[in-house]
């Protein structure tokens, strides 16, 4: 099961991967940053 890798919290696999980088990871998710935040690319690192 995927968890983000800022705070720990569980996400879905769809979650993970429409939002987490290319190589899986996901930097953030709902729990700890903004939706408007991840759909920019917080959850890829891609803005910060």
């Amino acid at each position: 099961m995927p968890n983000c890798e800022n705070c720990g919290s569980h996400v879905t696999e769809q979650y993970a991967r429409v939002f987490a980088g290319n190589d899986g990871t996901l930097h953030a998710c709902p729990n700890c940053r903004s939706q408007t935040d991840i759909f920019e690319g917080a959850g890829a690192d891609l803005a910060q």
